[in-house]
Formats: C-alpha cells, structure tokens, sequence
C-alpha cells in the first residue's frame, strides 16, 4: 500500500537566511472523525431509531457483526460484549476463574489486565516482558506458575504479538487456561493464524483509537469452543440465554453490545482493510527508516518474516526517552508514553507487586518506552517527517 505522499514543506535549515514559516503539527492523537465516517454514524443512529423492531442491544445488527466477524477471525464463534475490559471480565469468569485463583498477566501493559483479575475474586500475578518487544516473557511466565495458578493472559503489546505457540505449549503442559488479550491486534498474524484465535478466548477491543476503533466502547471474545461461547453469551447479559427474558441461568453482568454502534462497524467492515494497510504503510517506513539506529541504542522490534504486526501503536525504545520526545515535539511530532510505570508499581496493585521476583524488563520498557504517531490517515510525508527528526536527534553529540 503506497501512502499519498505530500510534501509539508522545505526544510527550515534548507535556506537559513529566509524566515519559513514552521511545518504545521503532527499531533500524536488520530485526527477527528473524517466527514463521511461522521455520516455512517449519523445514518446508522437513524437506522436503529427508525427500526420498527425497536432493539437496541443484542439484536440482528450485533448478530450479523459477529457473523461476519467469524471469518476474518477463523474461528467458530465471536460474541460481542461491552467493552474489552468486561470482554476479559467474561472470559475469565467463563473459564471458572475465581476467588484464591491466580491468573498470570503481563507487568507492563494496560491496567484492566490487573483489574479484571481483581473482578473475579482472583489474584493477578505480573510476570516480566522481553526487554525488546515487551510482551510476557514465557520463561518467567513458566517460573511463576504455582498450585493456584489457573490462567494466563498474554497482551499483544504496540507492534508485537506475544509468542503464543509458546504459550500455547506451557499451557497445555501445566494445564491451565489461556486468555489472549488481542485487544489491539485486529489485523495482525503470527505464522498465517490471525491474533486473538490462538486461545481457549480471545479479545478484540473496539476503543475508538483501536485499528477497528468506533464511536465508543465495544469489544469481542472469540472462541472455537461451544461451551465456553455459550457461557460468555449467557454471562454478558445477566446470565440471560436471549430466549426468555427473566429467567437467568446464572450470575453474569451487563456487558451487551449496542445495535447502533453494530450497524456503524457493519458498514465500516468493508473499508477496514484499507485503513489497516495505510496504518501498515506508516509502519513499514518508520521499520525501514529506523533500522539503521538499532546500533546506536534505538529499540525497534523485529517482527521477523513470519509476523504480520499489531497496527495499533509503534512505540520505539531508547534511554534518551525524553530527550527524543523533547526534540521530536519541537520539530512538531507528538509522542506518547502509554504505561509509565509496571502495573506491579501501581497503588491499587501493591499487595500482589512483590509476588516472585524482580521485572527488569517491565521496568525498562516503562522507563524508555516512546510513542510515534500512526493512524490511517498519516500521509507518506508526515511519516518521513517523523523519522527525519529520530534520525537527527541521534547524530547529536553523544548518541551516533
């Protein structure tokens, strides 16, 4: 996918003498809605309103989505639920974790993989990341597994899928159940097979920033086996089986999809591989242009050439951290630090942070860990501009 390439100007210190005005910004967040995803939202509120069938969760819109969601997934069933923290809340709960359960997730990462351990009466135990990739390191995943342990949750992290066939493996050996957390990762693959098919349940998170982001909260759990899909089902809808409303097979909570958001992502879905491939483009580049940096401290994963990478964040890694995101904003680039401490070092985690050894891998990637821009509407120049700047923070004294 070639990127429309639009120049933003001549370089500043291309003519010295001449007062050009700056570029204009790169800010980090994606732009607003574009007008005619505006309009899609529009139409699809109007649609729903209008519907003389007047459902407006759980009903055929969600179901088609789910549907047509079977097939990019290649697995049996996907569920849709209310957000991708209820959607890892559900998976747990549906695999029968709960009180004096121990659950395995990653120490550095987004706060719901703790908080929804927490939900379930379970205790979250934060293993360490790979210093490059940051994702679950599987060794010291291995090395924290005790009686307890009931679960891991593994997180594709920025660009990287976490190494699933290897935990796939642990987890069959040690009998435990495995939640893959692909929040992020719609459209990326490891070895031809799609990220969030690899587990017993998988997450796609539909946040508004997410490659498949829409106008509010939503997520989906996927699943190829039957029993545990029809207990996500029962569980999302207050232990309702969607026959007979008020009889309630169990205890579940309210995590039902929204008809109105389903027929906005059901006329989206057809566009979507092309706003993965623009999003693709601007990755291949910075891959490409910020290679030649890895020897000079510049941590840029390698995906290797069987890995189709997560689309969501590029997050570069270096120990001049804010120095780089200093110049880079004066150049007009804004950045972003998503996790700045380990979920181990968080007030609300600290009962459970000194369960089994230092994290130093957790606390390298929070240290030095630096968001670039990407989203589907960067142009080829913009991405340029961006590893121009990285490229000449790091012929400065002291950092070639």
């Amino acid at each position: 996918m070639t990127l429309i390439d639009q120049s933003y100007g001549t370089p500043a210190d291309a003519h010295p003498a001449l007062p050009l005005p700056a570029p204009p910004a790169l800010p980090y967040p994606p732009p607003v809605p574009t007008d005619e995803e505006r309009a899609l939202l529009l139409d699809a509120f109007h649609e729903v309103a209008t519907d003389p069938d007047q459902t407006f969760v759980l009903g055929r819109r969600t179901a088609e989505l789910e549907r047509r969601l079977r097939g990019r997934a290649q697995v049996a069933d996907v569920i849709a639920c209310g957000s991708g923290t209820g959607g890892l809340i559900l998976a747990l709960r549906a695999l029968g974790v709960g009180p004096g359960d121990e659950v395995i997730v990653p120490a550095f990462g987004a706060e719901p993989l703790g908080s929804s351990v927490l939900a379930v009466g379970a205790i979250p135990v934060f293993a360490d990341v790979e210093p490059d990739t940051m994702v679950l390191d599987v060794a010291d995943t291995e090395r924290r597994i005790t009686p307890r342990t009931r679960a891991i949750v593994p997180a594709h992290t920025f660009q990287s899928m976490a190494d699933m066939p290897a935990l796939v493996e642990l987890a069959a050996r040690r009998r435990l159940a495995l939640v893959e957390d692909a929040a992020i990762a719609m459209g990326a693959s490891l070895h031809g097979r799609p990220a969030g098919s690899w587990a017993d349940l998988g997450l796609y998170s539909f946040f508004p920033v997410k490659p498949f982001g829409m106008a509010g909260e939503g997520a989906v759990l996927l699943s190829d086996d039957p029993e545990l899909s029809r207990t996500v089902r029962l569980l999302r809808d207050h232990g309702q089986d969607g026959v007979r409303r008020g009889i309630h097979h169990e205890q579940g909570i309210d995590s039902r999809f929204d008809e109105v958001q389903a027929a906005y992502q059901l006329a989206r879905l057809g566009s979507l591989d092309g706003r993965l491939a623009r999003r693709r483009a601007v990755v291949d580049h910075y891959d490409e242009a910020l290679a030649p940096l890895r020897s000079g401290g510049l941590v840029v994963p390698d995906q290797g050439p069987d890995t189709s990478p997560c689309l969501y964040v590029y997050a570069v890694q270096t120990e001049y951290r804010d120095e780089l995101a200093a110049h880079l904003a004066a150049h007009g680039v804004g950045t972003r630090v998503y996790y700045p401490l380990p979920l181990n070092r968080l007030p609300q985690f600290a009962p459970y942070a000194e369960h089994g050894p230092a994290r130093p891998g957790a606390d390298q990637a929070s240290a030095r860990h630096l968001a670039l821009p990407l989203h589907q509407h960067m142009t080829l120049a913009q991405a340029r501009r961006v590893t121009d700047a990285i490229r000449s923070f790091f012929a400065g004294p002291g950092r070639s």
